[in-house]
């Protein structure tokens, strides 16, 4: 699921979750902070440059990671991004055929598991809803005796029905009520400008300002809150307007598809687009090669911050820049990811040569539980990191489960794969480290990464600031595709355990036990671990730094045994 973070600071506990984040245009500081070295900045950045340098220093020559964003879409032709696309060896294009028999055709920059012969999903429903429509006439019909008899008989679905419908009611209503708000903020917009009446917005100028009408005090109440906001504050009443104007976009954009269709129990578009029978888990050949879908905002963010290429004028550049490629595989809508898209999506990429999938999405409850953690254990099979966002509701997520998850059960002691790491977001301010949207766990949060504030690629060739563990996710996938491209034997847990391990811990505000690691990832620490306690050098990676006694006596060792 795709979540909104509304920046005003008016706006704070009305809107929880990632959108675009007011940030001065031309700070170059701030549009790359999140590669900072800690040790000399204090910004708990994750030390990209330094990992690079320290790989360098020791001879080793990168091999290239396939990345698997498993999201909305990705604007394959993003000019910060196309030059590190992954393609399809094997594919050729637009021929309509499928020329490496995978099932696919013309899969060249991945695939969509939301398309069909009629077209893309955009919007679709959350979990909860297709829970609720599901169950409610099963548990909760008319014949009360034969209710009570089905959720004896089906103790597992009637439990996740009852905290489906918990939140079904609770967000729904929320949804409708954030639309009635933003729409009333929205409206209000022209009263606000003609107020300020061409002055800027100080505490001074609405000092000076009487209002006459019930809607003028409305304006001069949202005026008066977001004259403490220092992103607006103090500016012209041009400005404020153009400000509100995006902002109330960006609200409307999100709560209304929620509103209207995420939780409306009559409406489902897969049937119509997608075509396939939804409850046959065991489907997998269904979908269409539209890499970007209908909004590729968010998946386009994402391959950025992994894989992002300084292009022009814009010196925004992704972690992994120098040594990965992006898979784009669509499985996320606007709305509820689906159980059956994303096993299916995670497949895939495993099956197409991606080592580690990056996934920012993330629901409250999981019908097909069973069959993502069943692809879960094929990509651990394979050899291939799974990093996955812990979500945007700032809660414990060892007391409210988040799916997808490497634990099954939050009472389990340890995950049931050993390839899964789960992030967390920090900012770029030490003593207010966490983000206030993320959620944490010392058991079920592995680590913390920058999520606040990230600015990188977004569709039409732009770049903006979003922000969310959405953010921090890939982060952590870029960081580890730098780790992999460097010593090629390193295996997921082994990955996990260097980033964990060297984490830049701190101790404000309880940071240090809000994950495993108590703290932000470092990821040329991480490369020294790694390449201390891990790496072993194969027949095409030649390591500069070994004595020539040693690399003999090893030669004589592999000769004995042969």
């Amino acid at each position: 699921m795709k979540h909104l973070l509304i920046a005003a600071a008016f706006f704070a506990g009305f809107a929880t979750v990632t959108a675009q984040k007011a940030a001065p245009e031309n700070d170059k500081d701030l549009k790359t902070w999140y590669h900072k070295d800690y040790a000399t900045t204090k910004v708990y950045g994750v030390n990209t440059e330094n990992a690079y340098k320290f790989l360098e220093s020791k001879g080793l020559k990168p091999k290239t990671v396939v990345v698997g964003v498993l999201d909305s879409g990705v604007e394959v032709d993003h000019p910060g991004l196309v030059k590190n696309m992954w393609k399809n060896p094997n594919e050729i294009p637009n021929n309509g055929k499928d020329d490496d028999g995978n099932g696919y055709i013309d899969d060249v920059y991945g695939w969509n598991f939301l398309g069909g012969k009629n077209g893309d999903i955009d919007v679709d429903n959350m979990e909860v809803t297709r829970v609720v429509k599901k169950y409610q006439s099963v548990f909760e019909g008319d014949d009360s005796t034969k209710n009570k008899a089905n959720q004896a008989k089906m103790p597992e679905e009637f439990a996740m029905y009852m905290k489906a419908k918990d939140v079904f009611t609770k967000k729904s209503q929320e949804a409708k009520q954030s639309v009635q708000l933003y729409t009333m903020i929205n409206n209000a917009i022209p009263d606000m400008v003609k107020l300020l009446n061409g002055k800027n917005l100080t505490k001074e100028t609405l000092a000076g300002i009487k209002p006459t009408t019930q809607q003028d005090a409305m304006a001069m109440q949202i005026l008066s809150q977001m004259s403490a906001d220092p992103q607006i504050a103090g500016k012209s009443a041009a400005e404020v307007e153009t400000y509100l104007k995006g902002q109330m976009k960006e609200a409307l954009d999100y709560f209304t598809p929620q509103a209207e269709k995420g939780y409306n129990l009559d409406f489902d578009p897969r049937k119509e687009i997608v075509g396939d029978n939804y409850d046959d888990y065991s489907e997998k050949k269904y979908g269409n090669n539209h890499y970007e879908g209908p909004d590729a905002k968010h998946g386009t963010h994402v391959a950025g911050i992994i894989a992002g290429l300084a292009n022009g004028s814009e010196n925004q550049y992704g972690v992994a820049s120098r040594v990965a490629k992006i898979m784009t595989v669509r499985a996320v809508p606007d709305g509820d990811e689906r159980d059956k898209d994303v096993a299916n999506a995670v497949r895939y990429a495993v099956d197409n040569g991606a080592k580690i999938l990056n996934m920012s999405f993330g629901k409250p409850v999981s019908p097909g539980k069973n069959v993502v953690w069943d692809a879960f254990k094929y990509a651990e099979s394979k050899g291939v990191l799974l990093v996955k966002a812990a979500g945007n509701e700032n809660e414990d997520i060892a007391e409210h489960q988040y799916f997808p998850t490497n634990f099954k059960s939050q009472s389990d002691e340890k995950p049931f794969i050993n390839n899964m790491i789960v992030v967390g977001s920090n900012t770029n301010d030490s003593n207010a480290l966490k983000s206030s949207f993320s959620n944490y766990d010392k058991k079920m949060v592995d680590v913390f990464a920058p999520g606040s504030e990230i600015y990188s690629t977004v569709p039409d060739g732009k770049y903006e600031y979003l922000q969310g563990t959405s953010m921090a996710s890939p982060v952590v996938a870029g960081s580890a595709a730098v780790l992999l491209a460097y010593m090629p034997n390193l295996k997921p847990e082994q990955i996990i355990e260097s980033l964990v391990k060297t984490s830049n811990a701190s101790t404000a505000n309880g940071f240090e036990n809000l994950s495993r690691s108590a703290g932000v990832i470092d990821v040329a620490k991480a490369a020294e671990y790694a390449y201390k306690n891990f790496y072993k050098a194969d027949a095409s990676t030649k390591s500069a730094n070994k004595p020539v006694k040693k690399q003999k006596l090893q030669k004589s060792i592999d000769k004995a045994k042969l």
